[in-house]
């Protein structure tokens, strides 16, 4: 089964033709059918608005995203009951001289509260089940590292 998702993406120079190219505009705009205008850049570190979202945030974004929902996923195949859920993910990206650069690793902290003490262990494990069908994860060529806890309430 595949599913198509598409994209629109939309930018324009803002400067006048004799001013110098050395560094353009980073600001974007992307749009998906039906969807909210997402208003994007570069990082700040790379020359962006700091004030806009960059493809290295929606990257990390996707990750916890699609890392919560496959998790909440198995842990209704599991009757474990989730009250809560949070995470403070990490990414780490390397730059090389040459101006290539990727992720060499994303860190997710996954915080979860359950209703179910005695499955305290099994929704920690659901972690590792979680990464194996998250469809993001799976796109990546670089570990994603779960460094979950859970409470009980």
């Amino acid at each position: 089964m595949k599913h198509l998702f598409k994209a629109q993406l939309n930018w324009t120079s803002n400067q006048n033709s004799g001013e110098s190219k050395k560094f353009y505009n980073k600001t974007h705009k992307i749009q998906i059918e039906g969807k909210s205008v997402l208003d994007v850049s570069a990082a700040k570190a790379f020359k962006g608005d700091p004030e806009l979202y960059n493809p290295e945030d929606l990257l990390l974004g996707s990750l916890v995203s699609c890392h919560m929902m496959s998790y909440l996923y198995v842990c209704s195949q599991n009757g474990i009951e989730v009250l809560e859920y949070s995470d403070n993910a990490e990414a780490t990206l390397e730059v090389n001289p040459d101006g290539s650069g990727r992720f060499v690793e994303v860190r997710l902290y996954p915080k979860v509260t359950i209703a179910n003490s005695d499955k305290v262990n099994l929704a920690l494990e659901l972690h590792f089940k979680a990464n194996q069908l998250c469809f993001i994860a799976n796109s990546c060529n670089f570990p994603v590292l779960h460094h979950a806890s859970c409470e009980v309430r």
